[in-house]
């Protein structure tokens, strides 16, 4: 029978309690992680989210029927516990913020008993995901996501209090808005009360911060959820927490100031790790020219060379080929694997192919300086030294070359380099290299479309310097936006904002809009600039992100209370789901399931 806690007061959690307390009496309440019957005494693992403490029973200390209680306590039962605090008499547990005391039991209550939980509650769980999905409250409990949920709680805080400092007013930005489909696809909610319109969730507050600029707020930030109806990654949910903000009178120096701060503070102070400051920064352009991808792993080497001038009169015709058809040829150099085997050779070479490659040429140097290669036969020796030259070949290296239009080769070695990082052991969970990568491309030309689409969203300032080439040449206007990437992984972006209503006409016309569907679909931004804009800036992070990593998840899901899984539902409370009839004739829709078979 479940007991009340009338009388009782929560003095501790667990690992409050410390040798300091000694000969103290205490409270302590939380779930049975463990008991052991010794025979005239009992040892009970009590754990609240704080973690750990040992409360002994004996009969002579909490009485006959204190005793049958605690000789009747199974994992998870709820239980307060009234004692006083001992010096351990057994071996110290180094492994325990308490290993060194006890709490010899005065009283018990059993406030909830617990069926037999379907997986043990314990650290580093071996139990398949979607079990521990589907009872996640039980999950939920066990201590290393319940330090995942403190740190990630103790972030925002940080973010809070360090934004409030600088200026920054935290304002809320409505869940219901307009459909505005440029982008990733909106999740809609129809209306009742306007019979065939729907509402989306916001995919961010981007039009509404835009417009607290416009209304003169100055410095706004906001913890929010968003969401996008797109296929789930890692790094990926259909509803996710970014840190958003927005800020007037600033060009890009000045947001990325402020944020450098906050990094600092945040990483200082929530996992004791020093930000140097200033981050590094790389431009798009020397981002994929060196590293294949817009979000470098710079943590460790291998980065590419480009070798189209070395190659483009050689004998390979995959090389000049390429070459022909306006493409590039470049290399990484794995350093010390020129004795690779063969067939791990072939499982890069499979591993090229997923991300466009038709194949991958490769040119194994020997420790006595000969080469083994795909290649070797189509070129001169004097032409195989000169690219090994190129390359800065050494005997015992591995080259890697991908040869095809430049979308392709960065695609191939921007991942390969990743692949053989892994397989290398080079990615440091222990280490944290931020970069800032700027001047993106402010547009990009979509085949699908026909037609330029935004980089990032559509109001995104250019370069001054590139503002001519809105009329002339679109697809090389940089833009004033930036990215910050830490250990590979893009944690935030943002950007100027276009403030001239002549820049942003000109920006809708060549992504293809008409003034009137422009102001059909972003009418009342567009109007509101016409009143005095100030020009202004912004950046969100991806909350879930950065927590993954400061926390060395491989999974946002190992962050977040409730996720979704793949398919992007939820195993618990098995949502999405249909709903009744009734809802269903109020909002005026019908449901037509298509028949696949």
């Amino acid at each position: 029978m479940a007991e009340s806690m009338k009388g009782l007061r929560r003095s501790h959690r667990c690992t409050e309690v410390s040798n300091h307390n000694i000969g103290e009496t205490v409270t302590v309440m939380g779930w049975v992680q463990k008991s052991r019957n010794k025979g005239g005494i009992i040892f009970v693992d009590v754990r609240d989210r704080s973690g750990l403490l040992q409360v002994i029973f004996e009969e002579g200390d909490v009485g006959s029927e204190g005793f049958a209680k605690a000789e009747r306590l199974r994992s998870e039962f709820v239980i307060a516990v009234v004692g006083k605090v001992e010096a351990r008499s057994g071996a110290v547990n180094d492994n325990l913020a308490t290993g060194d005391i006890e709490v010899r039991a005065t009283e018990i209550r059993v406030l909830s008993e617990a069926d037999t939980p379907p997986f043990p509650i314990e650290e580093d769980s071996k139990t398949k995901e979607e079990l521990r999905l589907k009872y996640r409250y039980l999950d939920l409990r066990r201590p290393d996501l319940q330090k995942n949920l403190i740190l990630r709680s103790k972030v925002a805080v940080i973010t809070r209090q360090f934004l409030a400092e600088e200026g920054f007013l935290e304002i809320e930005t409505p869940m219901l808005t307009k459909s505005t489909p440029e982008g990733a696809r909106d999740y809609l909610v129809p209306s009742r009360v306007h019979p065939g319109n729907f509402y989306a969730l916001p995919q961010s507050p981007q039009i509404f911060k835009q417009l607290l600029m416009c209304s003169g707020y100055d410095r706004y930030f906001q913890i929010v959820k968003c969401f996008r109806d797109e296929d789930l990654r890692a790094d990926r949910q259909p509803e996710f927490t970014q840190i958003d903000m927005e800020l007037s009178f600033v060009d890009v120096d000045d947001v990325l100031d402020v944020n450098e701060r906050l990094l600092q503070k945040m990483f200082k102070e929530s996992i004791g790790f020093d930000v140097p400051l200033p981050i590094q920064r790389m431009t798009y352009a020397e981002a994929m020219e060196r590293f294949g991808s817009d979000k470098p792993d710079i943590r460790f080497g291998l980065e590419l060379k480009n070798v189209s001038e070395v190659v483009k009169s050689c004998g390979f015709a995959v090389f000049t080929g390429a070459l022909e058809k306006g493409g590039s040829v470049r290399g990484i150099n794995a350093k010390g694997q020129g004795d690779m085997p063969r067939k791990k050779i072939d499982a890069l070479v499979d591993f090229a192919k997923d991300f466009g490659a038709k194949g991958l040429a490769y040119l194994a140097i020997d420790k006595d300086g000969t080469y083994k290669s795909s290649f070797a036969k189509f070129m001169t020796e004097e032409e195989l030294k000169t690219l090994v030259t190129a390359m800065e070949g050494e005997p015992g290296d591995l080259l890697l070359f991908a040869a095809d239009e430049d979308d392709v080769v960065f695609a191939v070695l921007g991942n390969l380099r990743l692949e053989i990082a892994r397989n290398l052991n080079l990615l440091n969970k222990e280490e944290y290299k931020f970069l800032w990568v700027t001047e993106f491309p402010l547009l990009e030309y979509s085949k699908e479309e026909d037609r330029f689409v935004a980089k990032h969203h559509p109001f995104t300032m250019p370069m001054d310097e590139d503002l001519a080439l809105l009329n002339t040449d679109p697809g090389k206007v940089r833009a004033k936006a930036y990215d910050i990437v830490l250990n590979g992984t893009e944690v935030g972006g943002g950007s100027v904002r276009i403030f001239q209503s002549d820049v942003q006409e000109k920006m809708f016309e060549v992504l293809g809009f008409t003034k009137e569907a422009a102001y059909e679909r972003f009418g009342f931004l567009l109007n509101a600039f016409k009143y005095g804009v100030p020009p202004h800036a912004g950046l969100a992070y991806g909350l879930d992100r950065l927590v993954m990593l400061m926390t060395k998840e491989d999974s946002i899901r190992d962050v977040i209370a409730f996720p979704k899984v793949k398919d992007a539902s939820c195993v618990m409370t098995e949502a999405p789901n249909v709903v009744d009839e009734k809802q269903l004739k109020e909002l005026g829709i019908a449901i037509a399931i298509e028949n696949n078979k």
